[in-house]
């Protein structure tokens, strides 16, 4: 692993510093050259993953860019003195993908979820981005050992490839897929369809302010209560580490 500056590393995964904006310019760069790039969105479930699974945090650390989602990853950068710019929402920074894309006549796929909905979230999309071409879609559903939608990504080409996977899925089949294709931003983005598809309300913006979009989603998925139980472990983890550090520095 390449310690790299403007990184943070928290629970030895490495998070870019940068800002939305930032990122936003350097990746519109990148598409418009053909640079193909992968880019993670974690949040603390994700990095407590990764380090149980080796295989996984590899794939996350040679990320081309890991952005912070969700805020237990702010607050844990701020615990070990090295604070990231700020919350970068997976959800936000697709969005914002799709209004530059349909903005420079990109092309996109998307990949995942179930095929109700990813064939509503991408209705939605080409109403409300009618000039983002559109080359391609598919559920998450399919044979994991065959090459048909690889190859159909390589030929079509897009510019944009969306996978909604989850975690770890996504970012797996990204790692085992992207070699073979010539370009593309490639973007695991989670539950992010069902929000497209209208399935999922995302939270007010007042909430999104407050750092608490993830009670809104709590409130309405209640089965996500689980998962929202590694986010205490997480911090104290981070805690405990610091600590170590410390003593024996």
């Amino acid at each position: 692993m390449k310690e790299e500056k403007n990184k943070v590393k928290i629970l030895n995964v490495l998070f870019n510093h940068i800002t939305k904006n930032a990122l936003v310019k350097k990746l519109v760069e990148r598409v418009s050259s053909n640079q193909k790039t992968f880019l993670v969105t974690a949040n603390p479930e994700i990095i407590m993953y990764a380090n149980t699974d080796k295989d996984y945090f590899s794939i996350v650390n040679n990320a081309d860019y890991t952005i912070p989602d969700g805020i237990g990853v702010i607050i844990a950068s701020k615990m070990i003195g090295n604070p990231l710019s700020e919350r970068i929402a997976g959800y936000d920074l697709l969005v914002e993908l799709l209004k530059v894309g349909n903005e420079k006549g990109w092309s996109a796929y998307f990949l995942g979820a179930k095929k109700e909905v990813v064939d509503k979230a991408v209705n939605n999309v080409k109403t409300t981005y009618p000039d983002l071409d559109i080359v391609g879609w598919h559920d998450g559903y399919f044979d994991w050992e065959s090459s048909s939608i690889s190859d159909e990504i390589r030929e079509k080409k897009p510019d944009l490839i969306f996978v909604a996977l989850g975690f770890p899925k996504q970012e797996i089949w990204i790692s085992e897929n992207i070699n073979a294709f010539e370009k593309g931003l490639f973007m695991g983005v989670g539950g992010s369809f069902d929000v497209l598809a209208g399935e999922v309300k995302r939270a007010p913006l007042v909430w999104q302010k407050m750092n608490i979009e993830w009670l809104y989603r709590l409130i309405q998925q209640p089965s996500r209560w689980k998962r929202m139980l590694v986010l205490p472990q997480f911090v104290y983890k981070v805690f405990v580490g610091k600590y170590i550090k410390k003593t024996n520095e």
